[in-house]
């Protein structure tokens, strides 16, 4: 599988990352072990997790994930085999059992959150240690437009960036990424740590999906000339653009097994209608709907690595497989007349 160096950093991983949320919740121990391996088969190196994971989040089953992938590591004993990345949860979303509910990015909290995912993952070192979603207020998760009456005191991103930078001092972190971020945020990570000596941020991990290609509006152009590689998060948009939804209104999966104040952003009527057509254009072109929405991840100039992530073996296989498609470029342009009627309606 081919494989890019991530920013300015030495990290050369696979075009997909095994994304690993349902270890834990959807997927048991072995189960995670067998989809693991499966990844490193097919030339997948780089595996992507955080400290809240599994989802839903909840407080008795939160760090499952990052263990299932620790006795996975030393069980097989390919650490050196894996570009390894976690995240630190942000200010507390109601998850007050992270971090005892002060979870945020000041020195003392990122130095605990690195101590505990690195126990549970059973390593000495994180390749690349991601902030999940900023401190300060921002439009994320759904949330279409900043609203300055949502402003709360937040930890600045220089402190941050400081903390970090000891901590990969210290040999625990290798390199950083942000998560969940904005051009504004990227642009004031990369300011303060060019002024102020201190690391710079390697990649970004936002959603990008046929419902949600907000990261065109600005995101693109902003990673393209500051050297920060996006890893793309939901590229079927949990589930949605598989079209299981649209098949069958109860197939088992994320949308039905939790509440659906979870996702609300997957389940507005303008994503159902998008999906539809989107299946209909897969289907009309000899693919599966996964199919077409992952290929079409693959295939942007700016999308350096695509988080596919599976409840089953056959499901990896399928997500892994659509990497050999190429879109013909007349269903390009009828993707992108697709989104030009419905756009944006999981942003």
């Amino acid at each position: 599988m081919e494989k890019i160096t991530l920013g300015n950093s030495d990290l050369t991983v696979s075009r997909i990352c095994l994304g690993t949320m349902t270890f834990g919740e959807q997927n048991s121990e072995a189960e995670a072990h067998r989809q693991l391996d499966y990844a490193l088969e097919r030339g997948i190196n780089f595996i992507d997790t955080a400290e809240m994971y599994p989802v839903m989040p909840r407080a008795e089953t939160t760090g499952r994930t990052e263990a299932a992938i620790g006795s996975w590591l030393k069980k097989s004993g390919k650490r050196s085999q894996i570009v390894l990345a976690t995240k630190a949860a942000g200010p507390s979303r109601g998850m007050t059992w992270i971090r005892n509910g002060r979870s945020d990015f000041d020195a003392a909290n990122l130095r605990v959150a690195v101590d505990n995912s690195l126990k549970r993952l059973q390593t000495d070192y994180i390749d690349l240690y991601q902030l999940h979603w900023p401190s300060r207020n921002a439009p994320i998760f759904g949330q279409i437009s900043f609203d300055p009456q949502k402003e709360r005191t937040c930890i600045a991103i220089e402190e941050t960036l400081a903390a970090l930078g000891e901590l990969i001092k210290a040999g625990k972190i290798r390199h950083i990424g942000v998560s969940n971020e904005t051009p504004w945020g990227v642009c004031e990570f990369i300011k303060q740590a060019d002024a102020r000596g201190l690391p710079r941020i390697v990649s970004i991990q936002n959603a990008y999906n046929l419902v949600n290609r907000s990261f065109e509006n600005g995101l693109d152009e902003t990673c393209y000339r500051e050297n920060v590689s996006l890893l793309a998060y939901s590229p079927l948009a949990f589930g949605q653009l598989s079209a299981k939804y649209l098949d069958n209104p109860k197939a088992h999966g994320r949308l039905t097994l939790f509440p659906p104040n979870w996702s609300p952003r997957y389940l507005r009527p303008s994503v159902a209608e998008a999906t539809k057509r989107y299946a209909a254009l897969a289907r009309a072109n000899s693919m599966t709907p996964a199919q077409l929405a992952l290929a079409w991840c693959y295939s942007r100039w700016f999308v350096a690595s695509t988080i596919i992530g599976a409840t089953t073996i056959p499901q990896l296989q399928e997500d892994i497989d659509a990497l050999s498609i190429a879109l013909p470029e007349q269903v390009i342009e009828s993707i992108n007349a697709i989104h030009r009627e419905v756009t944006n309606p999981a942003q």
